[in-house]
């Protein structure tokens, strides 16, 4: 059994985070001392280890809670609910990527447009640009 300073360490969260996730609903403590402190047993700590991992992916607690579930009861449950929660999320990724290339294709030409040297911003080809990126999507308004 495991206080919740020794869980959190072992799997590399915050007692908070522990509580939170308690709030949450997605873990909780059976068990406390004499003294009224929570106690956590190895499966907890794989729960907690499993919370961590999903959440470092990126998925939201709701589908977490959906993943603790099939994972909690999985005769009633199939791999497709899974992968279903997984191809969401990628797709979710997927798009944030192409959101990033553009944007960092935008950077690019931005810096490839300046000079860099140390005369006077007055002609700043990126604030120029920046400028009028910012009227030509006012002008739509």
């Amino acid at each position: 059994m495991y206080r919740i300073g020794q869980i959190a360490k072992l799997a590399d969260v915050t007692p908070d985070t522990i509580r939170y996730y308690e709030k949450q609903q997605m873990m909780d403590h059976e068990v406390r001392t004499e003294g009224g402190f929570r106690l956590y047993t190895e499966k907890d700590l794989q729960r907690l280890r499993f919370i961590r991992h999903a959440r470092q992916l990126g998925f939201t607690l709701d589908s977490i809670r959906e993943l603790l579930s099939i994972r909690i009861d999985p005769e009633h449950h199939t791999c497709q609910e899974s992968k279903s929660i997984v191809q969401a999320r990628l797709s979710e990724v997927q798009a944030r990527i192409e959101e990033l290339q553009t944007m960092q294709r935008s950077l690019q030409r931005l810096n490839d447009a300046c000079c860099g040297t140390a005369h006077s911003s007055i002609y700043c080809s990126i604030l120029e640009t920046l400028e009028q990126g910012v009227r030509s999507e006012t002008k739509g308004c």
